[in-house]
Formats: structure tokens, C-alpha cells, sequence
């Protein structure tokens, strides 16, 4: 199995080998050369899977495959015929390791099996938000939130990059339903765009360049992702600085010609050439220019060139080292919820393991991720010597006499183990669920199994957040996601104590579906959704709705405690612009080695804007060992402490104190660090005939005219002196109006003075005072 060393190793020698060739000039000069058609011919794929080559001007076909978790090179369409290769955990899994280490050797192991099997593109990672539990594709994306979310792409995408493999970050953007996935129009805010649906991209195009993203299939606001220029070429090439090229989701394509205008570089799959001819014409009839096609067709080209030259001819794998990374890396997806003194499993205890998916385990997901397996572990063959039930079907259905027996097999054992979580049938690419409950049949078998055996442990197999109406009737609860081909050892490992359980959740769980964020809007009606909660999905609307969820982000438990024991910063007064090196302290207090997710949380305690309560911006997973402290230090910058302003359409701070808050969870930050932070890049909306009086008070240049307006429209409403002595009461009365009428005028647009000025401000004067602070 291959250490971290060596995958440094690995990524220093892809960098090198990169920089030594200038694939972008190579593809300039090919292109140079070739005839209209020829150009057109590179902006669709050949057949499903690859790419046309150009064998007169030498240029390769290429081939790309799903999937994000795992290999899937099927033979065609035939989905059910692909090559063996390793499953690792999906996504929802892996993000709830917080480990991006891990993450980046799990990559260069799929980079290898890319590479053994001639595959120049892996179709991933997803990094879609988890806006509700109900989407179907949950358990392809990481999480709810932005930053762990792009920050264990990012990782991923390095290491299968660094074995010469390129990636499709996807879905690219506000993906978030199957539910009329082709034609579905997200709509959403500006603020919410970028604050929640965007920065996961950012990060993974920022810290690691994928070579390809992958456009959605829906429309954002009214524009289809395929064709849409804010997304294609304003946000992720000229703000981020994409390098790669896009790739359209397989029949996402509306309009072709307006997508190579936005720049969508590659239409996939292959449709015979038929939209390589509307391009042909849209150039001839001066609709497209031959400049913008030949400048998305050098930048596909030079990925083309640059993936066919870094393949290893005749590469091999390791299956037994990848299964065993495969084991590894699932036993740090593993979250322990619940644990009353009953594991790890003591020894010389009658374990009884009760749920058809202790043999017959759930370990992927369906559809366009399905892997084929080079091996399948279960939790009976790998802990052996324990007793077993079925419990229920392998069409999670139930009966009298299969609970009988379960209840039986429980009571003649110490401790009962109950296997249950989501059957394939729901969830899947393809469509969502429509509940977050498990099946009835599921639910019954544990309440029963609990009724007769007080050491009851739930092992959930699921890709999404399920409800547990029995949590407070069982000893134990694992959240083992679908783990992948090694899943079940992974179980095995922590439910012995052989390996310490350090996942946490990356998203949260709900008492109920009626809790969470999204409940009046998913997946919305006639075509549109809606995306009402805006930046308040996860534990952003838990936290502002005082709502309590089942279980937090962040959450987890280990077979050892931590104390978070000191924190503190290296400046506590700066400049939003400055870095500031966060300290925090976290000691291991029991008696076995583990390892903890430390969460950095930053909360804007001003009142100006409305935010959430506190927005995870760092993380780190760090080794323990009994009685051992470390110190995790964290550097915040300007984006920590930014929200998105819509109205300068750009990233914006407030001056004020900050709350830096470190902790194991969401839930649970028991260390404060206070900030004094200056905002010194300010930026200020126009000032126009409509904008309101207050909005002149917050204006730097506004500020001198706001005060000589007031003053002026204070005397028309009872600010004058007044000739007569006036009562207490009097003078309060007056204090209240005035109060009032300051009130009524600070939301009033500035033009409305001019009718209520009596003359005394005039269209003229407005129109001076807009041109002297311009």
C-alpha cells in the first residue's frame, strides 16, 4: 500500500512531467492547420465513452468513464459489463472521514487502475450540496458544506491527477434534485449562488485544476448550465482561472452553438456528428466566430494531447493493496452516533449478527457509479464464530416468523448487532427519494430485536441521512454509509475495537423529513424550483431556526474522549485582508489512541447583515495518543470572514468583532477566540435617483448629503424650534414623531423628496447632488 511519501512523490514527478511540454502551443499549431470541419469534429465525442481521433493530424482518441468512488469502464451501453475494478466508499462516506490525506491516496490508486485499464478521463467528483436529503444522488456528493465539500475534492482530484488520469468536477452548478433533471430551472439568488453552490467548485478548480468540469443538465435561473456565460466563462474562467475545458453532462446539450459561445468545449456523448454541423453553419453565416471555436477547441485538444502522452503503456495494479487502502479508508467513513458502554465488543461475548446485509451487504450506490467489484467482504464471513437471522427479505419485507427468529437468535446472545439502512430501490441516480425513512420492515426488525435484548447495535448501510424513530431504544448506532467493496471488513474492524471510529457527519440528520431546510421547495412544480431557504440549508438553518436536529454536522464519537483545552490567535485585532494563525489545543483523555476532527467555525457577531450563525471554514484530523495534546493551527483570511453582497456582485466584509469557535461538531465548540476585524476593501453600490435615503447614510460619499437632506426635511415634519414652552409630554410626543418620520424617510428613495420637498428640493438639485458624488 502505498504511504504518503511516495504519493508526494508520485504528484512531484506528474507536475514535472507536465510542465516539461507545452500542450497548449501543440494544440495552437494543430489547430492552425485544420479545416472548419475538422474543429467541429473535436467539439463532440465519437461514440458514448470517447472522443474522435484525427489520425492525419495526429491527434488521439480519448476515453473517459464514470465514476467518482470507482472504475467503471463498461463495453458500450452495456452498464452490466465492466471491468473489475476496486469500489471504495461513495462520496457521503468519504466526506464524512474528513481526511483529505486519504482521500488523495485513494485517488492515486483509482489514477493506477485509470491507467491499467486505459482510461485518459474519470468522470468525478461530485460536489453538489446536500440542499435536502431527499435527492437521489446524495450519496455521490460529498456534503451540505461548501468548504469540507471542496476541500476533499480538491484532494481527490490531486491524486488520480498526479497519475497522469485526468477528472470532470461535477455537477456543474445547482444540481440538486433528479427530479426532471434534463429540463428542471434552479432558481436561486445571487448571494445564495455563491455563498453555497459555488465554493465548492472554487476550491477544487483553485486548489487542485481538474482537467475537465462537467456542465449539469438543468438550467440556472432561465439559462441552461450548457449554455450559460456567467457559469462557463465569467465565474469559472476569468474569476477562478479554469485552465481546463467543459464537458457537457452525457445529453445535456440544449442549443450547440450557444454553448460553444458560453464555452462548453466537448458535447458528450457522440451523436453522429449532428451538432458538429450547426456549428459548421453558424460559423458560415457569421453567427459564431472562428476565433471563439478555435480557442475552446485548442483548449480540449491540449488535454487530449497531454492525457495520450502520460499513459503507461502495460500498467498494473495492485487488487490486494487497493482492496486493503479500500478497508482503510472505510473505517475512517464510519461515524459512531450512539455508544452506552456496548462497544467495542468485549471479548468472549455471543455476538449475534441479525439483517440480511451482514452477508449480503449494501456497499454502493446505483447507477451511472455502479462498479464492479473486484471482491465483496461481509461483516459474517470476516468476524465469524457469531450467530445469525435474516430479519427480513431480500425485498426488504418482513414477517411474524423472521422477527420470531431474529428475537430468538438476539436472546440467546449477549449482544445483538442489527444490519439495516436503504435497499437499492431507494436511491439512485435517476430519481429522489421521497422519504427519509427506512423501510417499514427495517424499522419493526429493530424495535423488536430491542425489545428482547438491551445490548442492541444499529449498523446503518445508506448513502443519505435516515430517520430513527428506535435511537433511544438501542445501545449503539453506526453509520457506516456504503462503504464500498471493503465496507463490511471496515465494520467488522471498528465494531472490535480493532480500529478506533473517528468519522464525523458530513451532513445533518433530521428528526424528521418536515425538519429540514428545504421541505416547502423540493423538488418543486412545473419545471422550477425554488430555492426559498436560500443560504440556510444544513446546519446553517438548524442553528438559525433553533431547530434540533437528530444528529449535527460534525458530529461523531471514538472510543476515547477530548478535551479541546486552550485556543488562541496570534493577533486579535486585523485587517480583513491579514492572516491571522488560529492555535487550538486538543488532548486525548482516555486510554486508547485516536483520532479527532478539529472544526473551526467563524461567526460574525454584528447585526448588519443577516448570516448564519457560524459557517465552517477550516478542519483538520489529527492522531492522538493517550494523554497526548497537540496544537492544530488554522489561518484565516479574507474570505473567512466575507459574505457575498449583490448589490457590488462581489465578496464583502463587515468591520466588527468575530467569534472564532473550535470544536469536535457543529454542535459542540467549546473554545472562543474573539477578533477585532477592519473592513479595508469596502465596497459601495451606486448611488441613483432610487436609491433610499439610509442607503446615502452607509456612503462614504454620501454621508455629508444624507445629514443636510435630514436636516432639511426635519424642519417639514415638526423639527423646527417652537414659539410656545413645551410640556414633558409635549416633548416626548415630539421626540416619538420625529423618530417616526426618520424612520419613514430613511426607507424612502431620494427622488420622492423632491415631490414631498414643497419646492425646496428640486428635480435640478437631485440631479447635481448625484453628479457631485459620482
Amino acid at each position: 500500500m502505498k504511504k504518503i511519501g511516495s504519493i508526494v512523490a508520485c504528484m512531484a514527478w506528474a507536475q514535472i512531467t507536465f510542465a516539461q511540454v507545452d500542450y497548449t502551443a501543440q494544440a495552437k499549431a494543430l489547430v492552425s492547420k485544420m479545416t472548419l470541419e475538422e474543429k467541429a469534429a473535436l467539439c463532440s465525442g465519437r461514440d458514448f465513452w470517447s472522443t474522435k481521433p484525427n489520425e492525419k493530424a495526429g491527434i488521439p482518441s480519448v476515453f473517459m468513464t464514470d465514476g467518482p468512488h470507482g472504475l467503471r469502464k463498461a463495453v458500450g451501453t452495456d452498464f452490466t459489463n465492466s471491468v473489475p475494478a476496486t469500489c471504495f466508499p461513495t462520496a457521503a462516506g468519504l466526506a464524512s472521514g474528513w481526511n483529505p490525506e486519504l482521500l488523495t491516496r485513494m485517488g492515486v490508486a483509482l489514477g493506477e487502475e485509470c491507467q491499467a485499464n486505459n482510461v485518459q478521463f474519470l468522470l468525478g467528483p461530485g460536489v453538489n450540496m446536500k440542499r435536502s436529503p431527499l435527492g437521489g444522488r446524495n450519496f455521490e456528493y460529498f456534503s451540505e458544506d461548501p468548504v469540507l465539500a471542496g476541500k476533499m475534492a480538491a484532494a481527490l482530484i490531486n491524486g488520480v491527477q498526479s497519475q497522469g488520469v485526468g477528472t470532470s468536477l461535477k455537477h456543474f452548478a445547482a444540481n440538486n434534485q433528479e427530479f426532471e433533471r434534463l429540463t428542471n430551472n434552479s432558481e436561486l439568488d445571487e448571494r445564495t449562488l455563491h455563498e453555497i453552490y459555488l465554493p465548492a467548485f472554487e476550491l477544487a478548480v483553485k486548489e487542485a485544476q481538474p482537467w475537465t468540469v462537467m456542465c449539469s443538465y438543468n438550467k440556472l435561473n432561465g439559462t441552461y448550465a450548457s449554455q450559460n456565460a456567467l457559469l462557463l466563462d465569467t465565474i469559472l474562467r476569468q474569476q477562478w482561472g479554469f485552465k481546463g475545458f467543459v464537458v457537457s453532462d452525457w445529453g445535456a446539450v440544449n442549443d450547440r452553438v450557444e454553448g460553444v459561445k458560453a464555452g462548453l468545449n466537448l458535447e458528450m456523448p457522440g451523436n453522429g456528428g449532428l451538432n458538429d454541423h450547426a456549428i459548421i453553419a453558424a460559423v458560415n453565416n457569421g453567427t459564431l466566430s472562428v476565433a471563439r471555436l478555435d480557442e475552446l477547441v485548442t483548449q480540449t485538444l491540449a488535454l487530449f494531447l497531454q492525457t495520450s502522452a502520460l499513459h503507461k503503456e502495460g500498467a498494473t495494479y495492485d487488487k490486494t493493496a487497493h482492496h486493503a487502502l479500500a478497508r482503510e479508508v472505510s473505517s475512517e467513513c464510519i461515524v459512531l452516533l450512539k455508544n452506552q458502554n456496548v462497544l467495542p465488543l468485549a471479548k468472549g461475548k455471543k455476538v449475534a449478527l441479525i439483517g440480511g446485509f451482514a452477508k449480503t451487504p449494501r456497499y454502493q450506490g446505483a447507477g451511472s457509479s455502479q462498479v464492479n467489484p473486484t471482491q465483496v467482504d461481509n461483516v459474517y464471513a470476516v468476524m465469524g464464530n457469531v450467530a445469525y437471522a435474516a430479519g427480513y427479505t431480500a425485498d426488504a419485507t418482513t414477517n411474524d416468523e423472521l422477527i420470531a427468529e431474529a428475537q430468538q437468535t438476539a436472546k440467546n446472545s449477549d449482544v445483538a448487532v442489527v444490519f439495516v439502512g436503504l435497499p437499492d430501490s431507494y436511491e439512485s441516480e435517476g430519481f429522489d427519494r421521497t422519504s427519509i425513512d427506512m423501510p417499514a420492515a427495517f424499522n419493526r426488525l429493530v424495535e423488536s430485536v430491542a425489545k428482547v435484548q438491551p445490548n442492541t447495535v444499529v449498523v446503518l448501510m445508506n448513502g443519505g441521512a435516515v430517520s430513527m424513530p428506535w435511537a433511544d431504544k438501542v445501545k449503539g448506532i453506526v453509520e457506516a454509509w456504503l462503504g464500498g467493496q471493503a465496507g463490511s471488513g471496515a465494520i467488522a474492524d471498528v465494531l472490535t475495537g480493532k480500529v478506533n471510529p473517528s468519522g464525523k457527519l458530513s451532513e445533518s440528520f433530521a428528526v424528521r423529513l418536515e425538519d429540514t431546510p428545504a421541505y416547502f421547495n423540493f423538488p418543486g412544480k412545473n419545471g422550477n424550483t425554488l430555492y426559498g431557504e436560500g443560504i440556510f440549508i444544513g446546519y446553517r438553518y438548524y442553528d438559525k431556526k433553533k431547530v434540533k436536529p437528530l444528529f449535527p454536522f460534525g458530529y461523531g464519537l471514538s472510543y476515547t474522549t477530548f478535551a479541546y483545552t486552550g485556543i488562541s490567535a496570534d493577533k486579535t485585532s486585523v485587517n480583513d485582508n491579514d492572516a491571522v494563525t488560529v492555535h487550538v489545543k486538543v488532548k486525548n483523555m482516555g486510554r486508547v489512541a485516536g483520532k479527532e476532527v478539529v472544526q473551526l467555525y467563524v461567526q460574525d457577531m454584528g447585526t448588519t447583515v443577516i448570516r448564519p450563525e457560524k459557517e465552517l471554514k477550516h478542519f483538520a484530523k489529527v492522531l492522538l495518543q493517550p494523554g497526548e495534546e497537540k496544537t492544530v493551527d488554522f489561518v484565516l483570511g479574507y474570505r473567512d470572514y466575507a459574505y457575498y453582497n449583490e448589490q457590488v456582485h462581489d465578496w464583502q466584509t463587515t468591520t466588527g468583532k468575530y467569534n472564532i469557535l473550535a470544536g469536535g461538531s457543529s454542535a459542540d465548540l467549546p473554545l472562543h477566540q474573539e477578533l477585532d476585524v477592519t473592513a479595508t476593501h469596502m465596497l459601495y453600490p451606486p448611488l441613483t435617483r432610487n436609491s433610499l435615503l439610509k442607503d446615502f447614510a452607509n456612503h462614504p460619499k454620501g454621508k455629508a448629503v444624507y445629514a443636510k437632506l435630514m436636516e432639511g426635511m426635519g424642519t417639514m415634519f415638526g423639527g423646527g424650534e417652537s414659539k410656545e414652552p413645551l410640556t414633558p409630554a409635549q416633548v416626548e410626543a415630539k421626540k416619538k414623531m420625529q423618530a417616526m418620520m426618520v424612520a419613514i424617510l430613511n426607507e424612502m428613495p431620494v427622488s420622492k423628496l423632491v415631490t414631498m420637498g414643497g419646492g425646496k428640493f428640486t428635480e435640478e438639485m437631485l440631479d447635481a447632488m448625484l453628479k457631485q458624488i459620482q
